[in-house]
């Protein structure tokens, strides 16, 4: 089946007794000020009494040294981690992206649902192509009914191993938890590696093996004393005793969920991918790549004479492949003590913080998480749907090809698929072949929308056991305002793992989570359907399956995909096509001028 293409993109609002109509036919549009202008008249886009808040972003190297290694490193503004973005619910937002470099690179303002605005959302040959070496491209978006801690990120290659920041939406109304905040602190969640992660992506995909782990994970780009070299790059923020601290934690990091803990605090979680939760209070979090995840602190302990609090996260592990055993640690130090500050690499870790293996607190730590489902917060769960579609998540070993060095298990090569199929990224932008009528046979909307074969899928034995993927850039396509539920199902080839999959241009509701092969028969009877966490990022458990409903009300071309990068990068992804509907605020925006070409 050929790609979803609209007809024509038709735009069409009343203006009093008349009747406004734009209708844009293939080709870049040569009158777009008109266009946007008359957009603007019928109210179609925000008027310019709006707020519109700009940002100058430059990709640029600069030499960093962590762990006594210095190597050039892909930064934005020459900073790591990159600028918080700070806005206001309702905000127009414009970054204006510079690419200094010589190579290609985009931007995902990841969480930010780009209602209508998919060329904003930034995922390479997905929506838009690469902006070249040399070029700019100006993200254009609007905040609508969001708040609260999201972030930005590279979606090209590897790049956003150090190419992110935070992106924090202020709420117009006041917060909905009944303890004060008297202050924030951002936690951004890394991994440093000490060679080029560039080639570390490109040997494992020409090799078909699996990548080197890190060398280190760090907080707010600093390992922490328990690394080589690194005293000195320990992150340390002073705090007061009585006072209570919004803690925005973010995992950036490229292939690893983790554990967070402060000694001898308790955290109480109140959001999480910016939607506030029902709040509870927990000892530690599990928060896997691409998730954020909000507590408050209160600073409510007795020091001793230095006036430190270890903070640390480690990796919370569920994969046989080599990773990164080591543990990043900062320091909360409470004002009045006057101690020089001394900083021991032989620091022992809280208690709080879980055992790497401890999928009993990493499950019960995610199904306390609520929506807050209140009257000025309502949960809007889907309670009936139009759509199931059961989604195979599965890592898979690749015959070698005849005359080729692979260097996977049994001498094959690594790869992963969704319903046993592997998505490869075309040549060009798979939104603009859907907005402009390009129909290709390498882009196809003929998605499975169940596994191509059925088989006990958790229970299979991981190396004896394996299906060859099939590779192509297949999607799923529904129409405007589909009820849609997507069961995320783990496959056992090669090892069950947790894997957070991601879905851009919508949030959903995880409805159930459960440990084997889901039951259809059974399963949905137990589907809490009241007050669901709302996320953009589930945890599929390790040998289990999430169900997920969400409404289809985003016209456009989605990306989902695993947010571990090596599982993206062999291929565990998919794409979703919401067709555009009827009226003006269910069709696609024309694209912008500066889209860059491919």
């Amino acid at each position: 089946m050929d790609l979803v293409v609209e007809p024509r993109l038709c735009i069409e609002t009343v203006l009093g007794e008349h009747t406004l109509k734009v209708v844009i036919n293939g080709g870049r549009s040569h009158y777009g000020s008109l266009i946007f202008g008359l957009l603007v008249l019928a109210g179609i886009l925000p008027s310019s009494s709006s707020t519109t808040r700009r940002f100058q972003f430059n990709v640029e190297w600069k030499n960093v040294t962590r762990l006594c290694h210095t190597k050039q490193l892909l930064t934005v503004n020459g900073k790591y981690p990159g600028p918080t973005i700070n806005v206001n619910e309702g905000d127009n937002v414009e970054i204006k992206v510079r690419n200094s470099v010589a190579r290609n690179t985009t931007i995902h303002w990841h969480g930010v649902r780009q209602l209508r605005t998919g060329w904003a959302d930034g995922p390479a040959y997905v929506t838009q192509c690469p902006i070249q070496g040399g070029h700019t491209y100006t993200y254009k978006f609007t905040v609508v009914g969001q708040r609260g801690t999201l972030w930005w990120h590279a979606h090209f290659s590897w790049q956003r191993v150090s190419v992110h920041g935070a992106f924090i939406i202020n709420p117009q109304m006041p917060f909905p938890f009944s303890t004060p905040f008297q202050a924030e602190i951002p936690i951004l969640l890394g991994e440093w590696w000490n060679e080029d992660t560039e080639m570390t992506e490109k040997e494992m995909m020409l090799y078909g093996d699996g990548p080197n782990a890190s060398d280190a994970y760090t907080i707010n780009g600093l390992p922490g004393s328990m690394y080589p070299c690194s005293n000195k790059d320990t992150f340390v923020h002073a705090i007061e005793r009585g006072k209570t601290y919004l803690l925005r934690i973010i995992n950036a990091a490229l292939n690893q969920e983790l554990f967070f803990t402060v000694a001898n605090h308790t955290l109480t979680v109140v959001e999480v991918d910016a939607v506030y939760t029902k709040p509870f209070r927990t000892t530690a979090i599990m928060i896997t790549p691409g998730q954020t995840t909000n507590v408050l602190l209160t600073a409510n302990q007795f020091p001793d004479s230095t006036g430190m609090f270890l903070m640390a996260a480690r990796p919370y592990l569920t994969s046989v492949f080599p990773f990164d055993n080591s543990t990043t640690i900062g320091f909360l130090k409470y004002e009045g003590t006057f101690t020089k500050q001394i900083i021991s690499p032989y620091t022992s870790l809280p208690h709080t913080l879980p055992r790497m293996e401890d999928t009993t607190f990493a499950s019960t730590f995610l199904k306390n998480l609520r929506s807050l489902a209140s009257a000025e917060y309502p949960c809007n769960v889907p309670k009936r749907i139009d759509k199931r579609v059961i989604v195979t998540i599965s890592l898979n070993l690749q015959d070698c090809p005849p005359n080729k060095t692979c260097k996977g298990y049994k001498g094959k090569r690594y790869f992963a698929s969704m319903n046993n199929q592997s998505f490869v990224r075309p040549t060009m932008s798979i939104l603009e072949c859907h907005y402009r009528n390009i129909s290709t046979n390498a882009i196809t909307s003929d998605f499975p929308d169940k596994p191509p074969h059925v088989f006990d899928f958790t229970g299979v034995d991981p190396v004896t056991q394996n299906m060859n993927t099939e590779f192509g850039t297949k999607l799923l396509a529904v129409p405007y305002g589909t009820k849609l539920e997507i069961v995320l199902q783990d496959t056992g080839f090669l090892n069950v793992e947790n894997h957070p999959i991601h879905v851009h241009g919508h949030n959903f509701f995880i409805v159930a989570k459960g440990f084997g092969n889901f039951n259809a028969a059974k399963d949905p009877a137990r589907y809490n359907l009241v007050d669901p966490q709302e996320r953009n990022t589930v945890a599929v458990p390790v040998g289990g399956w999430a169900a997920i409903r969400l409404n289809a009300d985003n016209p456009g071309v989605w990306f989902i995909h695993c947010h571990l990068e090596e599982h993206t990068t062999w291929g565990l992804a998919m794409g979703l096509i919401v067709k555009s509907g009827q009226g003006p605020s269910q069709c696609l925006l024309p694209p912008p001028n500066d889209l860059p070409s491919c």
